[in-house]
C-alpha cells in the first residue's frame, strides 16, 4: 500500500519539476472535466437538501504557503450569495434538472486587470470581462438581491 502525498509534498515536488511539454488544451480539458464533475456532484448532492431551485457556488483559493495550488470548494444553498472574488455560481432549475450559469469573478488582480483593459480584452475572455464589469457597477448585487425577493434598496446582508 502506497502513503498518499500531502499537498505540501506534492507542491514541493511540483515547484523543483522541468515543466512538463504536455499540451495546455489538453491540460485545460482535464481541468474542466473535473471541475464539471465536480458541479455535477455537488447538484445531485444539493438535490437532497432541496425540493426547487438552488444554488451551486465555487469558491477558489490560493494555498496560502503554496503559491503553486489552487483549491476549490463547491457549495449548494437555498440562496443566492452576494458576489465575491475568486467565486462562480450557478443556478439548478429543479424542472429541467439542469443548471445555469450566473457568474464567474476571478480573484481581485485579475478583476483590476480586466476592467482597466475593458477594451484590449481577447475574445476568448469577453465574457469574463462582463462579469467582472457588472460586479464593478453593482449588476449582480442588484441581480442577487432579485433572485433572494429582496428589495433592490436593502442593505447588504452578511456574507454565510
Amino acid at each position: 500500500m502506497t502513503k498518499k502525498k500531502k499537498a505540501g509534498e506534492l507542491s514541493m515536488e511540483l515547484a523543483a519539476k522541468v515543466p512538463e511539454s504536455r499540451d495546455p488544451i489538453e491540460l485545460q480539458r482535464e481541468m474542466m472535466k473535473e471541475y464539471c464533475d465536480e458541479v455535477i456532484k455537488c447538484a445531485l448532492h444539493g438535490k437532497q437538501y432541496y425540493h426547487g431551485n438552488f444554488y451551486i457556488v465555487v469558491i477558489t483559493k490560493k494555498e496560502r504557503l503554496m503559491q503553486n495550488v489552487l483549491r476549490s470548494y463547491y457549495l449548494h444553498r437555498g440562496t443566492c450569495p452576494t458576489p465575491d472574488w475568486d467565486q462562480a455560481v450557478y443556478l439548478y432549475h429543479a424542472t429541467s434538472d439542469n443548471f445555469s450559469e450566473l457568474w464567474v469573478i476571478p480573484d481581485k488582480v485579475t478583476c483590476d486587470m480586466l476592467y482597466q483593459n475593458a477594451l484590449e480584452v481577447i475574445p476568448e475572455e469577453q465574457q469574463l470581462r462582463d462579469y467582472v464589469i457588472d460586479y464593478y457597477n453593482g449588476t449582480l448585487l442588484t441581480k442577487a438581491k432579485k433572485l433572494n425577493g429582496e428589495m433592490s434598496d436593502s442593505p447588504i446582508l452578511l456574507k454565510d
